[in-house]
């Protein structure tokens, strides 16, 4: 949706990519739209609802899926209500946004939160020729990430003139007469539009009212099958929890493929053919400006809180071989495990070759590889893409040193 918003030509609808008639037309789905289904009853196998006429509604089922998915965070000041304040989820949310910037003819826009949806927004808003403040109360920028990769990002975004006010708490949100103001105790941001971009949280409300157990952060916990603690119901996509293959342990990742393919598996196992799913590495690529951000695995603090005793390295090299004209800097940063040698997360941050590069790392994690191990990988060379050594194998030899 930022890539739309940002280009005055296109509509969100661009971005359906079935409609409602196909699966009734043509695949003789029965589709309800319009029918939120407000109860699970566990014990009669019904789920209960209002339709938006506002006539009651029930359905039996012998099989059940949740794919509530997850609903934005919004701040919890005085203000965050108003028309002008808005967060970026659904494809309505899109077509809301993209109502208001034209027509209010708005000019500066304040984004709180600075997480992978803000900064795709700031970079969106930008060119539109929007000004564009980001305010969030932890001081750090991209905490996830390395510092000195975090600082990369972090001077991409402000050499565009983007104001970062990170380390602020915003504490009310008033109406002007001419916009918005956002007021933080030591700082005020005046501006046409708020957008809230500070996370989502798994929509799970119905399931914990039908007693079906969460799993970390309120998530549906489901087993490798996408079961939850119902044999008969599943879940699946950003509403529920997944393995971690590099811990072992549940967490919640609300990325597309994950819920995508689980969507599949669940498919696949209501209708007998048995699939379990072994986890996610948590792998994430972003573009802000002219830089691309990605990573997968676990970062520092994550490995030592899953009680690996992690080593890290950053190294610093070019995109593309030798004397190949073009080359930008490309940065990795490398975490092993000193006790098993195991590579436990990669991330990495330049102008080219990041988003790709970062898969082959990932597949290391879904196979458990030592850093030795992925050191010793072939990996394809050729100087339009990179250096004889690919990045990946010099961040994984000096980590070695390390270990």
């Amino acid at each position: 949706m930022p890539y739309i918003i940002a280009d005055p030509r296109r509509g969100i609808e661009d971005l359906i990519v079935r409609r409602a008639e196909v699966f009734r037309e043509k695949q003789g789905i029965d589709l309800r739209t319009g029918h939120p289904v407000s109860h699970i009853d566990r014990k009669s196998k019904t789920v209960t609802g209002t339709s938006l006429e506002g006539k009651p509604f029930a359905a039996h089922y012998d099989k059940l899926l949740i794919a509530t998915g997850a609903d934005p965070i919004m701040p919890d000041v005085s203000g965050s209500d108003l028309p002008g304040v808005m967060a970026l989820k659904s494809l309505q949310d899109g077509r809301r946004i993209k109502n208001f910037i034209t027509p209010k003819n708005v000019k500066q826009v304040v984004i709180i939160g600075m997480g992978y949806i803000a900064l795709e927004m700031c970079d969106s808003l930008h060119a539109l020729g929007i000004k564009v403040s980001m305010v969030k109360p932890n001081p750090r920028f991209l905490p996830w990430l390395e510092e000195n990769l975090a600082a990369v990002v972090k001077n991409t975004v402000t050499s565009n003139a983007v104001q970062v006010h990170a380390g602020h708490r915003v504490q009310r949100i008033v109406q002007t007469g001419t916009g918005y103001r956002v007021v933080c105790r030591d700082l005020t941001l005046d501006c046409d539009m708020v957008l809230v971009g500070i996370g989502v949280t798994p929509n799970s409300e119905m399931a914990a009212a039908a007693d079906i157990e969460l799993g970390p952060r309120s998530a549906i916990a489901v087993d490798r099958f996408l079961k939850t603690s119902d044999a008969d119901i599943y879940a699946a996509g950003d509403c529920a929890d997944a393995f971690h293959v590099v811990t072992g342990q549940k967490t919640w990742m609300p990325l597309a493929l994950r819920a995508s393919r689980a969507g599949w598996a669940v498919a696949d196992n209501v209708c007998g053919r048995q699939l379990q799913l072994p986890g996610v590495a948590g792998s994430a690529a972003f573009k802000v400006f002219d830089m691309q951000v990605a990573g997968t695995g676990l970062n520092l603090e994550q490995a030592r809180q899953a009680g690996f005793d992690p080593v890290e390295n950053m190294i610093k090299t070019q995109s593309r071989g030798h004397a190949y004209p073009g080359a930008a800097a490309i940065r990795v940063n490398m975490i092993g495990d000193r006790r098993t040698g195991r590579l436990l997360g990669v991330q990495m941050v330049g102008r080219e070759g990041v988003a790709h590069r970062i898969n082959a790392p990932a597949v290391a994690l879904h196979g458990q590889m030592t850093v030795a191990q992925f050191s010793q990988t072939d990996l394809a060379y050729a100087p339009p893409f990179g250096p004889t050594w690919d990045p990946c194998l010099t961040a994984a030899n000096q980590l070695l040193k390390k270990l």
